[in-house]
């Protein structure tokens, strides 16, 4: 530092984090964090304001005006926020933010990896960050129990995991919520799908077509199954299955029931099976489950199959066939002894539609298949494809080239639009329209 008498900036970003450490612990001296949450947000954020430069002045500490000023909104994002998240979260061109241990932050922003300068103090601080996170959805993470699925106030799906799990030290991962979910709109403006394939998403939601998005982690599923929701009659009740709630209805009458994991003594756990056979009670017009990923997979089937048609879900998987096979392979672990053809004729009567989303090397998520389900044929679930995109190269920009198309094949499912007099173009599944 300069020695003379004026204030400098600091040398380095390690002074500056010791001195916020020392004045947010005299800050929790002094403030009374049990009325914190019952006060307004920008009352608590000017008297933070007001006692840290207080406290600085005490000290006597040489910071220049940029410096104050980032230092009271770090220690009020510390006290009341997620401290070095808070302006991460509030990016909104920021959609994952991925925490490897304390001083290795990264985001992704339009589908793509980039690292950031954001970092914590040490893990310490960042296990106390983890920590607030889960204990405000009373959930609890520590040796005994190293991981922990959470989200924050906003619906943003939260993942952390640590010692003795994670070997270097704590590991987080949040898949941040949207303010405004898109809509069916939005993703034609993004290239996720075409104007046809929208119609035809508007037809099966309305003539109440069971129907699964398949994909893998980050591909879009969620956010497809938000905006294929927005079609849904506000007449109707929607009752939707969660491991995290995270999906953002608009319809005026939803009820959403979220698992909880078993408390410190093992006891209270509420699994995706129990809220699936507990909402046959609830007199559902349609049931919402935002991941198949074990024996509740048959519970939901025998509901699409008694009744509870136009129902959604999502599943892991890497494209229609193989989100049959996974689907088949969690009937078996419901531990019901049923034959592999009864699971598949269950599965071929209860599934209409198979919808396969995929992350492309570019960051663009699109739909890639729409697949009707025929029946059976023999021992194999019939699948006839009634919309695809197809990938032709890379451009010199890396973006991805390819083009949407229908099939030119006319589903089966016609037959129910038309019954419940529900009109589309013949059009839109022609194939000499395409899309890039």
């Amino acid at each position: 530092m300069s020695n003379s008498g004026e204030v400098t900036k600091l040398e380095t970003g390690e002074e500056l984090q010791e001195i916020k450490s020392r004045i947010h612990r005299r800050l929790l001296d002094r403030l009374n964090l049990k009325i914190i949450d019952e006060l307004e947000p920008a009352l608590v954020r000017s008297q933070i304001n007001d006692l840290v430069r207080e406290m600085l002045d005490e000290e006597s500490i040489p910071l220049n005006a940029a410096e104050r000023v980032v230092l009271t909104s770090e220690i009020q994002d510390e006290v009341l926020g997620l401290g070095p998240l808070e302006p991460l979260l509030a990016d909104p061109t920021i959609s994952d933010i991925l925490v490897n241990t304390y001083n290795q932050v990264y985001v992704e922003r339009r589908g793509l990896l980039e690292k950031t300068d954001v970092r914590f103090q040490n893990n310490e601080h960042l296990l106390r960050i983890i920590d607030k996170i889960a204990s405000s959805v009373g959930r609890r993470i520590d040796e005994s129990s190293p991981m922990v699925d959470a989200r924050l106030k906003d619906g943003s799906r939260v993942n952390a995991i640590i010692k003795p799990a994670a070997v270097d030290g704590p590991l987080l991962s949040i898949r941040k919520f949207s303010v405004d979910p898109y809509t069916m709109l939005d993703l034609i403006t993004f290239k996720s799908l075409t104007p046809p394939m929208a119609d035809f998403f508007e037809a099966v939601i309305k003539a109440r077509v069971n129907i699964m998005i398949s994909g893998g982690t980050g591909s879009g599923k969620t956010t497809l199954l938000n905006a294929m929701s927005g079609f849904v009659p506000v007449t109707e009740r929607i009752v939707t299955i969660e491991d995290s709630a995270e999906l953002q209805l608009q319809q005026p009458h939803v009820a959403r029931l979220e698992v909880r994991p078993a408390n410190i003594e093992g006891k209270g756990e509420i699994t995706q099976r129990d809220l699936v056979r507990n909402t046959l009670r609830m007199r559902p017009d349609r049931i919402i489950v935002g991941e198949v990923r074990g024996g509740e997979s048959l519970d939901m089937l025998q509901a699409m199959n008694t009744g509870h048609d136009g129902s959604l879900t999502t599943i892991h998987a890497n494209g229609p066939r193989d989100a049959l096979t996974r689907l088949e392979h969690m009937v078996g672990m419901s531990g019901v002894a049923i034959p592999p053809l009864v699971i598949r004729q269950q599965i071929s009567a209860a599934l209409h539609l198979l919808v396969d989303v995929e992350r492309l090397i570019d960051g663009r998520r699109v739909i890639t298949s729409i697949q009707e389900i025929t029946g059976m044929e023999e021992t194999v679930i019939n699948m006839q494809e009634i919309f695809g995109y197809r990938r032709k190269t890379v451009d010199d920009s890396g973006h991805v080239v390819g083009e949407f198309r229908a099939t030119g094949v006319r589903p089966i499912m016609l037959k129910r639009f038309k019954e419940r007099g529900i009109h589309l173009d013949d059009e839109i599944f022609d194939p000499e329209r395409v899309y890039e």
